[in-house]
């Protein structure tokens, strides 16, 4: 019979659970320079702000590095501010307006790229265009196009409805705020299309065929093949979609001259106010913690949901 060495055996195990070890941690040890840059770019922003939030930082004491704890005095004065509330309100229309139709138009244009089309290459690169253009060059194209006088969008409804039918774009805040949803509604479209893209792309033809042996129509089809095989696409984008909405500075405060009129701004735009115009910045910082924990909430929501769905 074979004797067994019991110090062989020791060194070996010792050995197997070294290389075990060795390959647990190896991953983590790629990851720590990734995990390093998004602590320092994020995680310390992110402190710091909320730090910030419970001082009183000003242009009067910025430089000299000592800023007076007020606790929940900035929090207190943004929650009983009846502006905050309308802007909040105006900044959840302006999401969701935003959202729903760069989904519908997304995933409109999307079905119609995954047939087959003449010239289906040309056409996609058109339609990618408007999300291939720098924001703030968009911006101030479509700031051009609405001006009263001079702007092919009045040019066009004059055109169409008569002289009477010119709107102040640009002078009312109410139409201010509606040529930003229809600027960013143009920019946000590509997006949600080519994710939508992407997604049917993925989707095998013969759960078609076999919906088409079926007798299945179209809206079925879409119903009960098409929409639930995209959730897992669309449920990220969606997502994303509404963060960046919801933090727009550019559109709005490029199209209304920086949002000078508070009928027709949303809630970064008001923070970027307070702290670069008014240089409240620990008010300024509040506001942004509440966005921040907003955003957070909704996304978590979002998510749990359509895992319960599913």
């Amino acid at each position: 019979m074979m004797q067994v060495n019991p110090k062989a055996l020791k060194k070996k195990t010792k050995a197997g659970n070294y290389n075990l070890a060795q390959t647990k941690w190896t991953p983590l040890w790629f990851l720590l320079p990734a995990i390093l840059i998004m602590a320092i770019i994020i995680l310390y922003p992110l402190f710091y702000e909320i730090k910030l939030s419970f001082q009183n930082v000003t242009l009067m004491n910025l430089t000299s590095g000592k800023y007076p704890t007020v606790g929940f005095d900035n929090y207190i004065q943004i929650f009983t501010d009846k502006l905050f509330y309308t802007t909040l309100l105006r900044t959840v229309i302006w999401t969701v307006v935003n959202v729903f139709f760069h989904v519908s138009f997304g995933l409109f244009l999307a079905i119609l790229l995954n047939r087959k089309l003449p010239g289906k290459g040309l056409l996609r690169i058109i339609l990618i265009l408007p999300w291939a253009i720098p924001q703030y060059i968009a911006a101030l194209t479509w700031k051009g196009m609405f001006n009263v006088e001079y702007g092919a969008v009045n040019n066009i409804l004059i055109h169409l409805f008569g002289n009477n039918a010119a709107v102040s774009w640009l002078s009312d805040p109410h139409w201010s705020f509606i040529a930003c949803i229809i600027c960013n509604i143009w920019l946000g479209i590509p997006f949600m299309m080519m994710i939508s893209l992407g997604g049917l792309q993925s989707i095998p033809n013969e759960l078609y065929e076999a919906a088409d042996i079926d007798g299945a129509t179209s809206w079925q089809k879409f119903k009960n093949i098409t929409l639930p095989l995209l959730k897992p696409v669309l449920t990220p984008a969606i997502v994303l979609g509404t963060v960046w909405t919801f933090n727009m500075v550019n559109v709005i405060y490029i199209i209304t001259s920086g949002a000078a009129s508070e009928e027709a701004q949303i809630l970064v735009t008001l923070v970027y106010k307070k702290a670069f115009e008014y240089y409240r910045y620990g008010y300024a910082a509040a506001f942004s913690v509440i966005i921040f924990l907003i955003l957070l909430s909704f996304s978590s929501f979002f998510i749990r949901a359509q895992k319960l769905e599913d």
